[in-house]
């Protein structure tokens, strides 16, 4: 099967990595109409935003309908852990429209961490020792604390936090603590179950496969930095910026994901006969050359979206009709060799609390690229009495191409310093670890 020659997409999510979609789907010749539900204040240059929430399955069904949508991609992970996928297989008038996404059943892979360590444990994928406690067996959670592993210790809770339910400790009685604070509900019914794990050390990379179920394909990885302070300090956030390629993801280094990890997950979901057709992101510690899982997540990362799909050079369409129709294997998947490093704007006092409605100036006009050839991708923005104004903790995502990752980060940093917002901040060392 193929979808049309030209196509009608409805791409759901409104944050950075999906304005990074809708700019690679607008690109494409094959695009006829392109919608974003909700979007954002840059999403409208590529497509038409619609006020449609993507946790709304009635309506984006009446949506597709009424708009002729020949396909569905879907950015955040939320919607297909709640099954979004498998409500439009299940209802006759819309399971022909494919769905860029896994199942609700393969979404547990990011969905729950205990439910991909089994995972990981039964198709022989290299990562972390772990044991699962409830409040059942806290006692026993607190003694494999104490005899299993070694500080720092690593509680994660099991279902999804956004980006906050893990906890990395020193101290072996604040860890059990912790550990009793996660399971009394410290990051709500996330934490119901926490999955205690041997702390890996090495240095992440992020690497993002597509898949049809039955072949795949290996996109750019990236490294990105989630502390907001510079030198990998302060609070977790979403992420400050990333970086693509990596220096460290050698060819031999690669060879070992491919065959360690790759190989064994999409092997996986096809003995177990999940349905997945989309993205997988994995998240990997080299360790001393030796790459280890860290998670799973179901969907492309942010904001190493924003470095990922800018490198690559072939049709996105072609790529999503591979992934839908597991034809894949036929696809050409084109990638240029530039550097490309995006650096994340937020909002003063992010990752706590902070003000909206700040008047964003200086913004390319028209499309998002900058005269020095940026791309200034949206993240947390609106549209406020015809003025863009500021909605989220991380604000903008900068990208830019360089020969090297200072040549690249420059650009980003100079057209950054045209922004102006009250409140503005950014990482100034992004990719500065990997010289």
């Amino acid at each position: 099967m193929k979808l049309p020659q030209t196509v009608n997409i409805l791409l759901l999510g409104s944050g950075g990595r999906e304005h990074a979609f809708a700019w690679k789907i607008a690109q494409s010749e094959r695009l006829e109409k392109l919608y974003i539900a909700p979007g954002n204040a840059g999403t409208r240059n590529c497509g038409v935003n619609v006020d449609l929430d993507p946790a709304n399955f009635p309506a984006l069904k009446q949506f597709v309908l009424n708009n002729y949508i020949n396909l569905v991609v879907v950015g955040p992970e939320q919607p297909l852990v709640d099954g979004v996928k498998d409500y439009f297989l299940n209802d006759p008038e819309i399971r022909h429209i494919p769905v860029i996404g896994p199942s609700q059943e393969a979404a547990q892979l990011e969905g729950s961490k205990e439910y991909a360590k089994a995972f990981m444990a039964r198709h022989g994928v290299p990562t972390a020792a772990y044991f699962t406690v409830t409040p059942e067996n806290v006692e026993q959670g607190c003694a494999f604390l104490a005899e299993k592993v070694k500080a720092p210790y690593v509680l994660k809770a099991d279902g999804l936090a956004a980006g906050k339910g893990v906890l990395i400790l020193n101290d072996l009685q604040e860890a059990q603590q912790e550990l009793r604070a996660m399971l009394d509900g410290k990051f709500g019914a996330a934490s119901k179950k926490v999955v205690i794990e041997e702390y890996l050390s090495g240095i992440e990379v992020s690497v993002f496969v597509a898949t049809d179920g039955r072949s795949y394909k290996i996109l750019p990885e990236a490294k990105d930095y989630k502390r907001v302070g510079e030198g990998d300090t302060g609070l977790n956030t979403g992420g400050m910026g990333a970086v693509s390629p990596v220096p460290f993801a050698t060819p031999e280094f690669m060879e070992k994901v491919r065959t360690r990890i790759v190989e064994p997950t999409v092997r996986g979901i096809q003995e177990e006969g999940l349905d997945y057709t989309g993205f997988i992101f994995i998240g990997l510690m080299n360790c001393g050359g030796d790459p280890m899982v860290i998670e799973y997540n179901v969907r492309m990362g942010d904001p190493e979206t924003e470095v990922v799909l800018p490198r690559i050079t072939s049709d996105i369409i072609d790529l999503f009709e591979g992934i839908a129709h597991q034809t894949l294997h036929e696809k050409t998947l084109e990638i240029t060799p530039q550097t490309a490093a995006t650096v994340v704007c937020v909002s003063g006092g992010y990752p706590g609390s902070y003000p909206k409605g700040m008047v964003i100036e200086g913004l390319p006009e028209g499309e998002a690229s900058a005269p020095n050839g940026s791309v200034v991708f949206h993240a947390g923005t609106a549209l406020k009495n015809g003025e863009v104004v500021t909605s989220g903790g991380r604000v903008l995502a900068v990208t830019s191409f360089g020969n090297s990752i200072p040549e690249a980060t420059q650009h980003s940093y100079q057209t950054i310093d045209r922004i102006q917002y009250d409140g503005k901040y950014c990482r100034r060392d992004i990719g500065r670890d990997l010289l």
